[in-house]
């Protein structure tokens, strides 16, 4: 594969640009034991700061959330449930923090599946995707249709941002 690894300039733009700018990318996951995944990614919500209530951001800078409020193009992972390790690349500049959530990849639906297939831990939480030799993103010179929904299960942070059309799906 001639895939080009996406720099930290497509990762430092606008939350709601770069999650649908992700759909089709290819997501790459090196294992200790030597062996590639790389997926597609088919599904994505975003995360714009601390406006949106929905976003992790939006309590404040905390040891959980701080690795969002650095430039664009690092790996935000936090532990849901006690056994979910949740992918998401942070965008945008720095002190502004907003992340993409990387909710299906092909085959895989359910971030929390998309945890587990690559194996995340806590050890990802700011990986640089620029440098990483475990995790990174590579451009197929894919940009498929896709459909933008409200996401999934953020009807604790109320309106307007329960209806944010920031879920954005690749059309099958």
């Amino acid at each position: 594969m001639n895939n080009k690894r996406l720099p930290p300039s497509f990762f430092r733009q606008e939350v709601t640009d770069v999650a649908p700018r992700l759909l089709g990318k290819i997501l790459v996951r090196r294992f200790a034991d030597g062996s590639v995944l790389r997926l597609a990614i088919t599904e994505v919500e975003a995360y714009r700061g601390m406006e949106d209530r929905a976003c992790h951001a939006s309590k404040g800078r905390t040891t959980r959330t701080e690795v969002m409020f650095h430039n664009g193009g690092l790996v935000y992972v936090y532990l849901i449930y006690g056994m979910y390790w949740m992918l998401n690349f942070v965008s945008g500049a720095e002190n502004e923090p907003t992340a993409v959530l990387i909710r299906g990849l092909e085959g895989i639906s359910g971030p929390g599946r998309v945890g587990r297939a690559l194996q995340l831990d806590k050890s990802f939480y700011g990986e640089d995707l620029s440098t990483s030799e475990r995790i990174w993103i590579e451009d197929a010179g894919q940009q498929p249709k896709y459909t933008a929904t409200p996401r999934i299960g953020i009807n604790y942070a109320g309106e307007p941002w329960i209806s944010m059309p920031w879920r954005f799906v690749v059309e099958k």
